[in-house]
């Protein structure tokens, strides 16, 4: 059998830190290597990888079992927020194209992974803020507006906030009206949004200030700290990247994991730069800058 993953002892030194997870290895995954691959997103279930080039042109799918590997699509910008259904079965993602006035167009589509079976959610359009999947449901805020497509057995339905972003701008739309979401004020470049699992807060950075978590109103600012790329683990606990760069490449990363308690935990060690942290169940998927891509495995 081919071996996919190839195991990398990097050394961690948890002194001075809380220990939230417990770091039983961390593996490369054995992917054509090139300065322009990342990972896009990891399945919920931990099987597999998404990789998409570091401009957000296309998707491959990497079996991390048996290492094979499966084009999704090569649209640009379908890896930019690459969403994969719980089941694991459908990917939503991006279509960027040009119309006839030479105007950047965004579409959101669906791929069913065992059928092939392709849905258009949103046509092109220069006003789409964001995507989700809920339950069996596909989503997409476009001009402020929800548009929804079933993805498996039965009725599309919309039970939970989605949040958007666009133009730097955060947004949260929940029983069927947008409103603009600013808890730091509107002077400020807000990115790397997403909702909490239990869909009672919202994680997010402002550039150039950190990470921060607050409730769905704006109020309970709570900063996190100067990281970068947070994703959620679970409703009370992170994951994000540390990283320097000396205004020209990117000279250390580590990725952490952190509560909202203000502790935190150092889970890779010096010897990689690692970058872009996708959690998923029992693990960590990261990248690197010259096109590796790594997984974390933790238990708590």
């Amino acid at each position: 059998m081919k071996k996919v993953l190839l195991a990398l002892a990097l050394c961690v030194s948890f002194s001075g830190m809380a220990q939230l997870v417990n770091v039983t290895s961390i593996d490369k995954v054995n992917i054509p290597e090139s300065a322009v691959n990342k990972v896009a997103a990891i399945s919920p279930a931990g099987d597999y990888i998404l990789v998409t080039t570091d401009y957000n042109s296309g998707l491959t799918k990497y079996d991390l079992s048996t290492g094979a590997s499966q084009v999704i699509t090569q649209a640009q910008g379908a890896g930019f927020d690459a969403k994969i259904s719980p089941d694991g079965n459908t990917v939503v993602y991006r279509e960027k194209s040009t119309n006839s006035k030479h105007l950047l167009m965004t579409a959101i589509k669906s791929k069913n992974l065992t059928t092939g079976a392709e849905q258009q959610l949103v046509k092109p359009s220069r006003n789409v803020q964001g995507t989700a999947i809920t339950g069996n449901t596909a989503v997409a805020v476009n001009n402020g507006k929800i548009a929804k497509k079933a993805i498996g057995e039965g009725k599309a339905q919309v039970s939970a906030p989605v949040l958007s972003t666009k133009d730097f701008k955060m947004y949260l739309t929940r029983g069927g009206k947008t409103t603009e979401l600013a808890p730091k004020g509107h002077g400020y470049r807000y990115i790397w949004a997403s909702l909490s699992p239990d869909a009672s807060k919202v994680l997010f950075c402002c550039s150039g200030n950190g990470a921060y978590v607050c409730n769905l109103d704006g109020s309970g600012l709570t900063s996190l700290g100067n990281y970068r790329a947070p994703k959620w683990m679970t409703s009370d606990m992170v994951v994000a990247m540390d990283c320097h760069d000396n205004g020209e490449v990117f000279t250390s990363s580590e990725i952490v994991v952190l509560d909202l308690n203000g502790n935190k935990q150092v889970v890779t060690g010096e010897d990689v730069i690692a970058m872009y942290p996708l959690p998923a169940q029992g693990k960590i998927a990261f990248s690197t800058p010259t096109g590796e891509a790594y997984i974390i495995n933790i238990t708590k």
